[in-house]
């Protein structure tokens, strides 16, 4: 006698309030019943809001004001799937409660789930079921380029998962990074640049055009520092901009195996798991031989500690981008806030405009470039 396949649990809504009480996150959405507890922190619109929502209906919610999910947000809530609501029950939130008592963000999609689901249990793990067109136990670099032409599509459906490269581990290990290790390493160098650059700048011998004429040269004083520093930081935002939207976001051939495989490598995995904490910042030993380049290039195009002082500018720029960048993936802006409003325009060209919103640490550079995420409109309901 065959087996019958097990259809979706179902739950009361006694049982979703039960679970709300212990600090779990559920919404539902036409009865489906979605674990958010391990993404709340990671929500664009911030903590506070999802947990408002727990316990019930988001349907209408989802279509705005004040945002529009699109249709990556919907996929991505399909892999917190837990089961199905009982027929005739309404979700209504705890008394006195919104979930805001225990901070699952904190432990992770994973743990959190498990410590309220058991190991076992519906949610164990987020809908781990789900198809795809890779193998996620083996290194996904040497397959995404098999994928031909259904590549560019794939790579910008995100997933909630952790990604791995390399077969060797010590690769692996250094295609990622804790975000930590960028302060850390970089921030020694900029502070020891700088005053390398100021003390040769006070020497009084570093002058414009001087290979040109020495009657018209101009003398770059040491007071001069902070406002080439600044031009310097001026210019690695315009960098960031260009290698973000001409370089990470080229769109490889088809036909072409290692121009895929090498996109991949550069951005495409970020932007297939979004939330893969490691792999959020420039891991120092690759950044070396980038940021090595840029400082022999500046030093062979301006003169004696010009370019010192140009390039410590640009590195104190990168070093304040990839902070941020982390910061926009897992931070919790304030409403209002300037962080606040660029984490939710990043999170738009992750989910809906991955051909525009380019700029990350400002959003400058994609008003001239007319690149710009428009501002979603709702008609007024009368």
């Amino acid at each position: 006698m065959a087996t019958a396949t097990a259809g979706p649990r179902s739950f009361s809504a006694a049982e979703v309030r039960a679970r709300c009480a212990q600090g779990a996150c559920l919404v539902s959405c036409r009865r489906r019943l979605y674990d958010l507890s391990g993404f709340v922190r990671l929500h664009p619109g911030g903590e506070q809001l999802l947990r408002r929502r727990a316990g019930t209906d988001v349907t209408a919610a989802l279509d705005g004001p004040p945002h529009r999910h699109s249709e990556n947000a919907r996929r991505w809530l399909e892999q917190y799937y837990v089961g199905e609501i009982e027929p005739g029950d309404e979700q209504v939130p705890p008394r006195g409660r919104t979930g805001t008592g225990v901070r699952a963000g904190s432990r992770g999609t994973r743990g959190f789930v498990q410590a309220l689901w058991g190991a076992s249990g519906a949610g164990s793990r987020v809908n781990e079921g789900y198809g795809d067109l890779v193998d996620w136990q083996k290194p996904l670099l040497w397959q995404v380029g098999y994928l031909g032409e259904k590549y560019d599509e794939w790579v910008h459906q995100p997933v909630d998962r952790p990604i791995r490269l390399f077969h060797s581990d010590f690769l692996e290990f250094l295609s990622k990074t804790a975000w930590y290790v960028v302060f850390m390493v970089w921030t020694p160098v900029v502070l020891y640049l700088s005053w390398v650059s100021y003390t040769s700048l006070a020497q009084g011998n570093t002058r414009l055009f001087s290979s040109f004429t020495t009657e018209y040269s101009i003398p770059v004083h040491k007071y001069y520092f902070p406002f080439i520093f600044l031009l310097g930081m001026i210019l690695w935002s315009l960098l960031e901009y260009l290698i973000h939207r001409f370089v990470f976001h080229m769109k490889p051939p088809a036909s072409n195996y290692y121009l895929i495989t090498l996109h991949f490598l550069l951005h495409g995995q970020h932007h297939k798991s979004p939330f893969d904490s490691s792999r959020l910042v420039f891991p120092p030993v690759p950044a070396s031989l980038v940021i090595g380049f840029f400082y022999g290039v500046l030093r062979l195009l301006l003169p004696e500690a010009l370019g010192p002082s140009v390039f410590v500018g640009g590195l104190c720029g990168y070093v304040i981008y990839d902070m941020m960048h982390y910061y926009l993936h897992y931070g919790s802006p304030k409403k209002g806030t300037y962080l606040y409003g660029l984490k939710a325009y990043h999170v738009k060209h992750h989910f809906e405009h991955q051909r525009s919103g380019f700029g990350i640490s400002t959003r400058f550079w994609d008003y001239p470039f007319r690149t710009l995420i428009p501002e979603e409109t709702f008609k007024k309901q009368n």
